[in-house]
């Protein structure tokens, strides 16, 4: 089993900045991509950001040129930098993990963390 827990979220005003980390623990995955997804209250999960082995990324579109994923695979963690923050970014965030690609659907990662609260005040 993979262990997957975030940190970081919090509380921030409109155009404010936070930064996410989850860290892998367990048995991790050999060649894992690594992914951020974001729920808020009565919406689907959404893609945020991904981050494959080789260190190829992908983002959702509501967050390009907004948002930065990085990884530090000596410590089996994953990064999310959150700049000019807007309300809409309102939701609980979640770092999932799978092997191989990244992808952009939920059904696709087998293991998750519990999930971090980000508040986006206007």
């Amino acid at each position: 089993q993979v262990q997957l827990v975030e940190s970081g979220g919090g509380l921030v005003q409109t155009g404010g900045s936070l930064s996410l980390s989850c860290a892998a623990s367990g048995r991790t995955l050999s060649t894992p991509a690594m992914a951020w997804f974001r729920q808020a209250p009565g919406k689907e999960r959404e893609f945020v950001a991904g981050v494959g082995w080789s260190g190829t990324t992908r983002y959702g579109d509501s967050v390009k040129a907004r948002f930065t994923i990085s990884k530090d695979n000596a410590k089996n963690t994953v990064y999310l930098q959150m700049n000019n923050l807007k309300p809409e970014d309102t939701a609980v965030y979640f770092c999932a993990t799978r092997l191989g690609v990244v992808a952009t659907k939920p059904e696709h990662y087998n293991y998750w963390g519990q999930g971090t609260q980000v508040t986006v005040s206007s």
